[in-house]
């Protein structure tokens, strides 16, 4: 049986697109929860929506340091420094948002803690929307122009 080889790009990709689904439901359920108190209907989504962030995103992420950046290092470095910095980033975000999830979790009634929450989330939202459009139009197109077929069958390789 022969494996059919995936375009790394095309998946990457791809994940950013269910990662922004995941980030509009997550907008819009803080949302909801600091302007019309908690529900548990939202909660769950917000739980959703962290979990898809702390699971595939890592992975996601794991797989651009691991296999894309290092080959995409040997033709130009400064665009994967930056990618590397703002996944620090984001990680740190994450950790936030996770315990601003958690007050909410522990106060249902709390206010302050839900507002807390929605401005966390706004900014790592916002973070996170640019991080995935630098990624689709500045580094992929890089990619594309940069790597030759070879190379991109070796970070398709490296992701598996």
């Amino acid at each position: 049986m022969v494996k059919k080889r995936i375009d790394p790009i095309a998946q990457l990709m791809q994940e950013h697109n269910k990662a922004l689904v995941h980030l509009s439901t997550l907008s819009r359920a803080t949302r909801s929860i600091a302007e019309n108190g908690y529900k548990h209907d939202d909660f769950r989504k917000i739980l959703s929506a962290l979990e898809f962030i702390e699971e595939e995103v890592s992975v996601h992420n794991k797989s651009e340091e691991e296999a894309l950046f290092p080959v995409l290092e040997r033709y130009v470095e400064g665009p994967t420094k930056l990618m590397r910095k703002d996944h620090k980033e984001l990680k740190k975000g994450f950790v936030q948002l996770r315990r601003a999830v958690g007050r909410v979790g522990k106060n249902k009634r709390n206010k302050v803690a839900a507002e807390d929450l929605y401005t966390i989330s706004k900014s790592i939202i916002q973070r996170f929307v640019n991080h995935i459009h630098k990624e689709n139009h500045i580094l992929f197109p890089l990619v594309q122009k940069f790597l030759t077929k070879d190379a991109l069958r070796e970070v398709a390789r490296r992701m598996v």
